[in-house]
Formats: structure tokens, sequence, C-alpha cells
């Protein structure tokens, strides 16, 4: 576990950080359920196109999300590299499809940068703010931009 711009005077979270593309995206780590390999999933028909399908979690019906396809980037093609965050989005379990785990960082509240202006409004959606350190520009997603409220209840 590394750990970034840390004071003693700061409050500091932890976060997961994981790999879409070339890009590093964190979230924190208090809503990880658990990290899963790659298991195929059962399409739902009329889903959105970012929905991969349903899988069986110890007898609960678990939606799995590209994380890719749902930032409007080219939609994943899974292999056994892949993981799933399992993740708790308000009162929702699902899947995010990641193309790996990169690490634990304990990072220090005032690192966290605002998403830039220049940002597509996407990106601001999704991007809750910009951690740059040790070289690294690491996106923290906003979890409940993954799912729209509509398709929250759905």
């Amino acid at each position: 576990m590394a750990d970034f711009g840390k004071t003693d005077g700061a409050a500091s979270r932890e976060m997961v950080t994981f790999l879409v593309g070339t890009q590093e995206f964190c979230i924190d780590v208090m809503v990880v359920r658990e990290i899963r390999v790659w298991a195929p999933a059962t399409p739902v028909a009329h889903a959105p196109g970012f929905v991969c399908g349903v899988i069986n979690l110890r007898g609960t019906v678990l939606p799995i999300v590209d994380f890719a396809a749902r930032l409007g980037l080219k939609p994943t093609e899974p292999t056994t590299r892949h993981a799933i965050l399992v993740v708790q989005i308000r009162d929702q379990t699902i899947g995010l499809l990641v193309e790996g785990v990169s690490e634990i960082l304990t990072i220090s509240q005032d690192i966290i940068q605002p998403t830039p202006d220049v940002a597509s409004q996407t990106a601001k959606d999704f991007v809750s703010g910009i951690i740059a350190t040790d070289g690294r520009m690491i996106s923290l997603i906003a979890l409940d931009a993954i799912l729209p409220h509509d398709q929250m209840a759905a």
C-alpha cells in the first residue's frame, strides 16, 4: 500500500486503483465489497449497451457494467485477465468490469484536485477529482454517476 501526499493534519482516504485502457482510475475502498476474476455474464434483453449482463454471486443476481463502455470508450472484450470490482452504489450492489486492479493507495484529501474545466461534460459527470502524484494522473470516480437514477430502479 502506497502513501501519497499524507500529512499528519490532513484527512486521508484509502483508494482502490484500477486500469481501463491506459488510464488509471480509483474509487474509495469502503464501497468495494470484493474483487473477482472475470466470469462470463448472461446477457439481459434490452439492457443498456454498457451492461455486460448478470452473474450469480452466491445466490444473488449481480449486474455487470463494462466500465470502459460506460465512459464512452471502446467496449471491453473480457478475458481471464480482467477483473470485476463488486461495489455498493447507494442501495444496489453491481460489478464493474475493469482491465485490472492495481493497488490500494492511502492519499491525503487535500491532494485531490477538481476535474479540469477543459474536460467534457461526460468526464465531469464521472470524474469527481484528479489525483496528481508521483508522476501519475489518477481519476477519482463518482460512482453515483455510473448507473443513472432511473436505471438504478430497474
